[in-house]
């Protein structure tokens, strides 16, 4: 045991080392990624209840073997056409997707461009692909086309189209330009990204139907959607692949019809409740306009509900999240190797379910701690 003690001592000594908060709902949580606040609602518990009554508590094995549960058939229908496109295929969770998919998408023969600010779970999905991966500057179009005219292999483009611990946004457009002019496909990673985005909440890549061809994006079901879970949407072509190949989706036990009954359930709400996301939006204003009335440069510019605070030690940002907590605020501190060396950060995240006072309040406080 005397290895991971040191080993545990050793993070304990540089700041970072990890435990688990248990949080009851008398705190303001204000680093949840449930957007629209749907995680609660009563009609997504009803769902869950209805299909556990029908269907039982488990799923019972993979989908290829006996999980095959017609709650699955049902959502990814769903999420086709919010999508706009001919098929969707369900996996367990953004991770899975992610080491799932790039792997049956790139192989040994292939070449990946992964944005240097990647999730952990694109650049694993990348690693357990085998194929040469080149990293490009974060959301630098021109050094990725500078990588990208050196081949002529199999190219995949992979990126995140919200950035999970800085909040902006990928240049999309650009990036399937980019994709065209030199025969590439964009695995878009919409975590943080359907739900919030579109008329319908379809996600960054509402606008890029014009390039469906180029594009494979996968969003989860587990964040604006208030449920667990992800999916990948695509072609047909494009979903055959994944069920062949993707062995996190071949060797995992199917969601649970809980979840697949919340989600479909999920999904329909947020079509036929855009308010919700105009909510939304009007509370990351609302931080901005606090922000900017403060005298300060604006966080990243409103171009999500994630705002990153930065701080920079990892101790005093920890320091400093503790304080929130004991004042009934829950903002989590971002560390290594999450972000870089010397970046840590507080990560606040904006929900419709707040209201303008709750935000007012937690800023002032978390302006009374540290300079933003």
């Amino acid at each position: 045991m005397g290895f991971f003690d040191d080993e545990m001592a050793a993070l304990r000594e540089k700041g970072l080392f990890r435990t688990l908060r248990t949080v009851d709902a008398s705190v303001l949580n204000f680093c949840s990624n449930d957007y629209l606040g749907l995680a609660a609602d009563p009609r997504l518990k009803e769902a869950a209840k209805a299909a556990v009554d029908r269907y039982g508590a488990g799923s019972g094995a993979a989908r290829l073997i006996s999980g095959n549960n017609p709650l699955c058939d049902a959502l990814e229908t769903a999420l086709a056409d919010l999508k706009g496109t001919e098929t969707a295929l369900l996996f367990n969770s953004g991770y899975h997707a992610n080491i799932g998919a790039i792997p049956a998408l790139a192989g040994e023969g292939g070449v990946i461009f992964s944005d240097e600010w990647n999730h952990a779970s694109l650049i694993d999905g990348c690693r357990l692909s085998k194929a040469e991966t080149v990293v490009y500057r974060h959301n630098d179009l021109a050094d990725l086309e500078v990588s990208l005219r050196k081949t002529s292999k199999k190219k995949i483009i992979v990126t995140e189209a919200v950035f999970s611990m800085e909040g902006d946004v990928c240049p999309l457009d650009g990036l399937l330009r980019l994709a065209q002019k030199y025969d590439a496909l964009v695995y878009l990673d919409e975590a943080h990204a359907v739900g919030v985005f579109g008329k319908d909440g379809e996600g960054l890549s509402h606008g890029a139907r014009h390039a469906s061809n180029l594009l494979i994006s996968m969003g989860t079901l587990g964040k604006a959607f208030g449920s667990y879970g992800a999916f990948i949407v695509g072609s047909k072509s494009l979903r055959d692949v994944l069920i062949n190949k993707a062995r996190s989706f071949i060797f995992t036990t199917a969601l649970p019809p809980a979840v697949l009954g919340a989600s479909l359930k999920a999904v329909e709400i947020v079509r036929e409740e855009p308010d919700r996301r105009k909510k939304l939006w009007d509370n990351v204003a609302a931080v901005e306009a606090f922000v900017g009335a403060s005298g300060q440069k604006p966080l990243h510019g409103a171009t999500s509900p994630i705002f990153s605070i930065p701080i920079g030690p990892a101790d005093k940002t920890m320091e400093i999240s503790q304080r929130l907590l004991e004042q009934g605020i829950y903002v989590q501190g971002i560390r290594p190797p999450t972000v870089p060396e010397g970046t840590s950060r507080l990560r606040l995240t904006v929900s419709a379910s707040h209201t303008r006072d709750q935000i007012g309040s937690i800023l002032r406080v978390i302006r009374s701690l540290c300079t933003f």
